[in-house]
């Protein structure tokens, strides 16, 4: 038996499940019969109290009368998309569903581990927010602009169009402009939580910049399938961003989600990163204003991204299409027959509503997508946020030398202006599998294929 079978069992997470695990090895080694381990686990779970001096038995009998109330006996339901998912992001879904605040959950197809919740996790609370089940970079985002330029004069403008990303963004920890971006996002009410309120200067200065890990802006050729608002069918080129809210998102992040761990330090060590804050208290109140404070600031981030290149290149704009993961909506969902008021989290998954418009990319010499939501009810209208990685950093960095990457990119027809080895194309799933597996939650309606592309240089520490 595993630990996803225990906790199936009812075993609670944390010393229950570790003290349940010695048992059934000390059990096998003494000879006991493995038939009978399912039914060894039953009795002491029935009845902890009649096995506390049980020379065996005694310790998990100990930790089953000691656990604290904190979790559900039994995960709320959730659902998976895609085939051979990582198994320890599933059972970090599948933690997280035993949360007592947990209402009911989905796990998307690009699905890899994070802190508390996996990427591409999307948890449904009552009343209540998670701050690491939103993530550090808080509302990290998707903009793509459709440009009023053909395609074939993309070779004869890509020193301009190079220029233009060198010039009008800027990547790395840190990164900020000594000259400041002007958006209406920095005359809100910064005052919202303290944190915000301390960190607003260096929030300006950081306005328009990318960051780092996974962050990029690139030019590409964007195929529309059909029409898509007013942008008629065709073959167009386009400029495509991801990134969030900067050094100031992730302070947030931080600082609410240690308050959080401090109202349950009862919480397995297992669920620790998914310690929640009531919407009722004021730290939770705090936390949801500088949430949405820091999905307008990332909003902005990406407008004068983008309205900085055009301008540069003085070019007219056809579409301009965004969405956001990474953050938690109020939302009223049909959970086992009953229609409910909840907080849904999607932490790398992407809004995918009854005809909601969205970005799925892939890497930088694979294909992204613009797609449309078709609502789902089991996904909690939910999608992937893009391919999902199949390695850590670390090991891409072994893996990986600039000398393959570079002749892939040339075959694609792709220009890599910076980046590190740990974003590598091999770094990620296959984009295409990726969506087979979630074509019952939305509509491809175009295509987006990479062609100069700028991140974060190597060494840069991930902030995505």
């Amino acid at each position: 038996m595993n630990t996803k079978a225990l906790i199936a069992m009812g075993v609670p997470l944390g010393e229950p499940v570790r003290q349940a695990t010695s048992f059934m090895a000390d059990y096998v080694l003494a000879g006991g019969d493995k038939t009978r381990i399912r039914d060894e686990i039953a009795a002491v779970l029935a009845d902890p109290s009649s096995f506390l001096n049980d020379d065996r038995r005694g310790r998990f009998a100990k930790a089953l009368a000691d656990a604290s109330k904190v979790t559900r006996s039994q995960a709320v339901p959730y659902r998976q998309w895609g085939e051979g998912l990582d198994a320890e992001a599933v059972e970090q879904m599948e933690r997280a569903c035993h949360l007592p605040v947990a209402v009911a959950g989905a796990l998307m197809p690009d699905a890899h581990v994070g802190y508390g919740l996996p990427i591409g996790g999307v948890l449904a609370t009552d009343n209540a927010v998670i701050p690491y089940a939103v993530g550090v970079d808080i509302a990290c985002r998707m903009k793509l602009t459709v440009l009023d330029m053909p395609p074939k004069d993309f070779p004869r403008r890509i020193e301009r169009l190079r220029g233009a990303l060198e010039e009008e963004t800027r990547f790395g920890i840190g990164a900020s402009f000594r000259d400041r971006r002007e958006h209406a996002v920095m005359d809100a009410d910064w005052s919202v939580s303290p944190i915000t309120h301390r960190c607003r200067d260096k929030a300006w200065s950081q306005l328009g910049t990318s960051g780092s890990g996974n962050h990029f802006v690139e030019f590409g050729f964007f195929t529309a399938h059909e029409p898509i608002g007013e942008l008629p069918p065709g073959g167009y080129v386009a400029l495509l961003s991801h990134s969030g809210s900067r050094g100031t998102g992730a302070q947030v992040c931080g600082h609410y989600s240690r308050l959080a761990m401090d109202r349950h330090p009862d919480l397995p060590k297992e669920l620790k990163h998914l310690a929640w804050l009531s919407l009722d208290e004021e730290a939770g109140a705090e936390y949801w204003a500088a949430m949405n404070l820091m999905g307008d600031y990332a909003a902005a981030n990406h407008a004068c991204i983008h309205g900085q290149i055009t301008k540069r290149l003085g070019l007219d704009v056809l579409l301009d299409l965004e969405n956001h993961h990474n953050f938690a909506w109020k939302e009223s969902h049909e959970v086992e027959g009953v229609r409910r008021d909840v907080i849904v989290h999607r932490k790398g998954a992407t809004p995918a509503g009854s005809g909601v418009l969205g970005i799925i990319p892939g890497s930088m010499a694979t294909p992204g997508f613009v797609v449309r939501g078709r609502g789902d009810r089991t996904s909690l209208a939910s999608a992937s946020h893009g391919a999902g990685r199949l390695m850590s950093r670390t090991k891409a960095n072994k893996r990986f030398n600039w000398n393959d990457v570079n002749r892939l990119l040339k075959e694609r027809g792709v220009t890599l202006l910076s980046a590190g080895l740990d974003e590598a194309p091999g770094v990620y799933k296959d984009i295409h599998q990726v969506m087979d597996a979630q074509t019952d939650l939305v509509d491809i309606l175009g295509r987006f294929d990479p062609k100069l592309v700028k991140m974060a240089p190597p060494g840069e520490r991930a902030e995505d």
